[in-house]
């Protein structure tokens, strides 16, 4: 079976010959996979897709190839210090594991900080052919193969608080609704329009979201989200659906953001990312939702995969293929980009009991 094959499956909840497999991983996880796999490519790896021949995650036998436009490509960035086109200030702050030392970037300035830099900013522009040069190569080279997503993520609050900053962005959506909505809606046309190029290029799914989710409950309460974020989620599913009835869509957002999935997909959902099991219940969303969504994620990042045992990783994996990938409706892979902290027998405790591979290092 192919793979777009089995993805399309696995979304018309149909069971297909095995479980769809998307896993994607930090730069430095990356460079420790490639030697493992005796693999020559050399090109730094992009987590959010593109950037890379995707190597890796062809050799890995996953389902799906990413390829981003937007915001989310300022994180990882080279340099200690970088100002991206956004205007958004970053620094890179190293973090230290039992398998080497990685780095992280931060923000550290927000633009729109001051209400007197709004009425004159000017964001990039959405149109620019470079943006989409990735998309085109992976499209004419891998779409007959492979399920190819169409990233977007960041799509509306996390691009506004980093033009904004966090706690700002936060009281203005209580406080002054109006010039909370002018600030969103600079990155959700922004993303609006990068998503309605990557439909009409022929991209399978978009991929859109914003983390709107604590460990324990909503970072909004569900009544602000319904009346700023509801409504154009409403148009921004809409508006690419029109384009191609076929479309899938999915949304992303750590957390426990039970209180809004019956909304999500009242507006047109159709794949939930990543659902994270330290958060909410993957079995139990799936009985609840499973005949009107699929998930794709689940596997736990937070705990199983970097301080679990092989043996935990394949048992976690196994009740999920057979709770929420029963009859279908699974795209199974971690919440999270792979980390530089998971042990690599862990790492391939999950992709052998996924893809039955035993040629795995």
């Amino acid at each position: 079976m192919k793979h777009r094959e089995r993805v399309q499956m696995a979304l018309n909840h149909e069971q297909p010959d095995r479980c769809p497999l998307q896993v994607g991983f930090t730069p430095e996880f990356a460079a420790r996979l490639r030697p493992a796999m005796r693999l020559a490519d050399q090109q730094e790896h992009n987590p959010h897709g593109g950037g890379n021949v995707y190597e890796l995650e062809r050799a890995l036998d996953q389902d799906m190839l990413l390829t981003s436009v937007g915001w989310a490509n300022s994180y990882y960035q080279p340099g200690h210090a970088y100002v991206d086109e956004w205007g958004v200030e970053w620094s890179s702050v190293e973090y230290a594991t039992p398998f080497g030392r990685g780095h992280y970037t931060e923000m550290t300035g927000h633009p729109l900080a001051s209400d007197d830099a709004i009425a004159g900013y000017r964001p990039p522009d959405p149109h620019r052919e470079e943006l989409y040069r990735d998309a085109a190569w992976t499209l004419s080279r891998f779409r007959d193969e492979y399920w190819i997503v169409g990233v977007t993520v960041t799509t509306i609050f996390e691009a506004a608080w980093a033009l904004r900053g966090y706690e700002q962005m936060l009281t203005d959506l209580v406080v002054d609704p109006d010039l909370a909505s002018a600030i969103l809606d600079i990155p959700y046309q922004y993303h609006l329009a990068a998503a309605r190029r990557l439909v009409e290029m022929g991209v399978d799914m978009i991929w859109v979201g914003d983390d709107v989710g604590s460990q324990a409950g909503m970072l909004i309460s569900p009544k602000v989200w319904r009346r700023t974020f509801k409504p154009r989620w409403a148009e921004f599913f809409g508006t690419l659906k029109r384009l191609n009835p076929s479309l899938k869509i999915a949304y992303h957002s750590d957390g426990a953001i039970e209180p809004i999935i019956p909304d999500l997909i009242e507006v047109g959902l159709d794949v939930l990312n990543p659902v994270q099991p330290a958060c909410m219940d993957p079995a139990r969303l799936k009985k609840l939702y499973g005949d009107r969504l699929a998930f794709w994620g689940t596997i736990d990042e937070q705990n199983t995969l970097p301080f679990g045992t092989p043996a935990d990783v394949t048992r976690e994996v196994r009740t999920r293929l057979e709770t929420v990938g029963c009859n279908g409706g699974l795209i199974i892979g971690p919440t999270h980009h792979v980390q530089l902290d998971t042990p690599m027998e862990n790492f391939w405790a999950m992709i052998k009991t996924v893809t039955g591979r035993e040629n795995a290092p």
